[in-house]
């Protein structure tokens, strides 16, 4: 099993939400140093990793950048854990991939409950299911998690692919920017177009020609045009 793993200059904080992981049944591992959770990423796939934005050296926020970066950890959910309280700060986690976000103080309860939460939406019951669209040129396996266009294999993030594929569950009809939110995160939304924007253009650019077949609809939000 994979762990679960929180990456926290603040060795009281990384031995509590250890002990209340593996409470609620998670292999969990703690870092205080953000070196050696990259030296531990060389060689191993969290499960879920819970990212402190205030770290020595190099912050949460550089650290999702690489995972998100790199084709072996991109799938990888996130949970930026932070003292600070600003909706940037929130945006910006978002854009690079983050899954959630939660604000020092906080429950480890919630916090637990938050993991429990952002597994189960990126899993999903989703196995042996493949959507298709333009009749195969861009092709989503919801169990692989992962998309293909041209016949190669593109990179998303848990974000990007999940656009993707909610977009694609009902071609041709118009999602609005705040049903992507919905989706995404729930209550736990921050209510902000651009960051939906700056996703789908992300998720574009990966797809190449196929990111073609998604649409903008001014005004509203986006949709899938199969017959494009």
């Amino acid at each position: 099993m994979n762990p679960v793993v929180i990456v926290d200059d603040e060795p009281d904080i990384v031995e509590l939400v250890v002990i209340n992981l593996e409470r609620a049944g998670f292999a969990a591992k703690g870092f205080t140093e953000p070196g050696e959770f990259l030296k531990f990423l060389a060689n191993h796939s969290p499960a879920l990793a819970i990212l402190d934005l205030m770290l020595p050296g190099i912050d949460g926020f550089d650290i999702c950048k690489r995972m998100k970066q790199d084709s072996r950890l991109s799938s990888v959910p996130v949970i930026m854990l932070t003292a600070k309280n600003e909706v940037n700060d929130k945006i910006l986690g978002l854009e690079l991939g983050a899954d959630d976000y939660i604000t020092k103080p906080f429950s480890p309860l919630e916090l637990v409950a938050r993991v429990k939460s952002v597994l189960r939406r990126n899993a999903g019951e989703k196995k042996g299911k493949v959507m298709e669209i333009g009749g195969g040129a861009l092709t989503i396996d919801l169990e692989k998690y992962c998309a293909v266009a041209g016949g190669q294999k593109i990179e998303l993030t848990a974000t990007e692919f999940r656009i993707l594929e909610l977009l694609a569950s009902k071609k041709e009809h118009v999602f609005s920017r705040e049903a992507i939110l919905d989706h995404l995160w729930g209550s736990e939304k921050i209510v902000v177009d651009r960051t939906i924007d700056v996703h789908v253009k992300h998720l574009r650019a990966k797809l190449g020609a196929a990111g073609g077949f998604i649409k903008s609809v001014r005004g509203i939000g986006y949709k899938i045009e199969a017959g494009s």
